[in-house]
């Protein structure tokens, strides 16, 4: 599992809904208005005109001693009426009186036809017959474009039959026409954009392209484990690679040294194909080329050479461990929570003494909101292996989540201290620097976390992510928009691949109303995706920009999160 600092899910200073939501919605119209009129009947000539010569004289004697009922006072009349019926759960009946109130009322009381036809939709919604409450709340809406409620009710049918595009559209014009302030309605679109997220994922990732990530993600993944005996050999000088002809294990060890990693694939595919059954290297080969398909996103080629390693007893017992391992991590990221649990206790009963084993177990009970079992995980990866900075660093962040949860004071106080205590420790490592400063940024030390970044950026300047945080840091404390974009522009000419630097970026700018710019960063962020998982959570942030800016273009709507 790769490092917390590099994750694309980093926390941001926005709150949660304007990041999902801030974005999004247009109502498709649907009914044009001439259903209106084709809907209309006889019944007001009948009513009032009468059939007869008779009728007509009768209602010329009684005129000026009878108030005659205008067709608006009817109207009002029989939807007071299907009001009442609907109250006492008789639904059809209740429909019957909203027909006539619509065939009754006049075309110009455009205001009160909305509202006869979205009374009409709620009986319907009773009756489940959604595909009617769409229909009448549509034309509703084309009456009176900013009709919160049957925007609303449209939206929870358009749930219903799962049409999520034009859900969203609903849902969003009702929180922007509500300042996001209706909870009900901000759980729908999250709802929504995770549904709509999860379709669009699915759709991408059959034509997903392979793309290598940069060299400082690399470095970044294999720096978070400290017992990957493949990783060691990568480093050493033993034996002498020469300039030969070199093949198979060899040559990938060579590329890696010369950053050429798109040839370590096919290189460990030689060592692995080779007709030599006496390879020394075929177990290396495996774990290589599997770390190197993991980096990819080719997470099924990945599982299938890390399970022949898992499989074969004769492999070195490091080898098959640090290949649980990783196992387990795509079982994570494909959301295979119990099987990634299952790999990491396999992991625990053959390599007891292997820090990385409850290192990386400790990042998922983590992620999964299992405070105190990730604390008794890292603690035991720590006494493992006491030098080991990263695992160090992460059981102090953990320590200090655990401090909040308990409202622990004294606890929290010496989880500060024992965070500055290591970047002495660890003064080379980079990491420390920074998930202290992501600290300190939560207790509003702003000062001392940008003095942090700064000295992350002295040992590692070409890490984009820090670039970015640094950029989040300066929002929260000087609210100096303008400087962290400019970070993270720079952190994007520093990394074309850094996937968290175009998100990131693609929120702030979704928070300066910059909706097109936004939608192109996250458009950006998901080509270099690798995981479905990954991809949803962005394809939800691009839907959200996607549809906030349909609809405050076709509404004229002004979104509090811009103003």
């Amino acid at each position: 599992m790769a490092s917390s600092t590099s994750s694309s899910s980093s926390s941001t200073p926005f709150p949660k809904w304007q990041i999902i939501i801030g974005v999004g919605a247009a109502g498709a119209i649907g009914i044009s208005y001439w259903y209106l009129k084709s809907g209309r009947s006889p019944l007001f000539n009948s009513i009032f005109r009468g059939t007869s010569q008779e009728s007509s004289e009768e209602s010329a004697e009684s005129k000026g001693r009878v108030s005659i009922e205008t067709p608006f006072e009817l109207a009002q009349k029989l939807k007071a009426e299907g009001n009442q019926l609907f109250k006492n759960g008789k639904y059809d009946e209740a429909i019957q009186c909203y027909n006539k109130a619509i065939a009754a009322c006049p075309e110009e009381q455009t205001n009160d036809l909305a509202t006869f036809y979205q009374n009409r939709a709620a009986a319907y919604e009773q009756l489940k017959k959604w595909s009617s409450v769409i229909a009448d709340c549509s034309k509703a809406i084309d009456l009176n474009a900013k009709y919160e409620k049957a925007l609303f009710r449209r939206a929870k049918a358009r749930e219903i039959v799962k049409d999520w595009e034009n859900c969203l559209d609903d849902i969003t014009c009702v929180c922007l026409l509500q300042n996001f302030q209706n909870s009900s309605a901000l759980l729908m679109a999250d709802r929504v954009l995770k549904e709509l997220g999860k379709m669009h994922a699915k759709e991408a990732m059959k034509t997903r392209k392979i793309i290598m990530p940069s060299k400082n993600f690399i470095l970044t993944y294999l720096s978070s484990f400290s017992e990957d005996p493949v990783s060691k050999s990568l480093l050493e000088v033993d034996p002498p690679l020469g300039q030969g002809d070199l093949k198979g294990f060899l040559k990938a060890k060579l590329a890696f040294a010369t950053e050429k990693y798109d040839e370590i694939i096919p290189a460990c595919t030689e060592e692995i194909n080779s007709s030599e059954s006496d390879s020394a290297y075929i177990a290396e080969s495996l774990s290589l080329r599997a770390s190197f398909y993991f980096l990819c996103g080719q997470f099924d080629e990945a599982t299938q050479d890390l399970t022949t390693i898992i499989n074969n007893e004769d492999y070195d017992y490091k080898i098959r461990v640090n290949a649980l391992i990783k196992r387990a991590s795509i079982y994570m990221q494909t959301e295979k929570l119990q099987e990634c649990l299952n790999d990491y206790e396999t992991a625990v009963d053959l390599g007891p003494n292997i820090s990385d084993v409850f290192h990386h177990r400790g990042q998922v009970k983590l992620l999964i909101d299992k405070t105190n079992d990730a604390r008794d995980d890292f603690q035991k990866a720590v006494t493992l292996n006491p030098n080991f900075p990263i695992a160090y660093v992460q059981k102090l962040y953990t320590d200090y989540r655990y401090a909040l949860q308990k409202q622990d004071t004294e606890l929290l106080i010496e989880n500060m201290s024992n965070f500055r205590k290591a970047t002495e420790k660890f003064p080379d490592c980079s990491e420390s620097f920074v998930l202290f400063a992501q600290v300190l940024t939560e207790r509003e030390n702003f000062e001392e976390a940008n003095n942090m970044y700064e000295k992350a950026l002295k040992l590692n300047p070409n890490n984009a992510s820090i670039f970015v945080h640094k950029g989040l840091l300066l929002l929260q404390w000087k609210n100096d928009i303008q400087g962290s974009v400019k970070l993270m522009r720079e952190a994007i000419d520093l990394d074309k691949k850094c996937e968290f630097a175009y998100e990131t970026l693609g929120t702030v700018e979704v928070q300066r109303g910059n909706l097109l710019l936004a939608i192109e960063l996250f458009n950006k962020a998901i080509e270099l995706a690798r995981s479905e998982m990954e991809m949803t959570h962005l394809f939800s942030l691009r839907d959200a920009a996607t549809s906030q800016l349909k609809i405050t273009t076709k509404l004229g709507i002004v979104s509090q999160l811009n103003s």
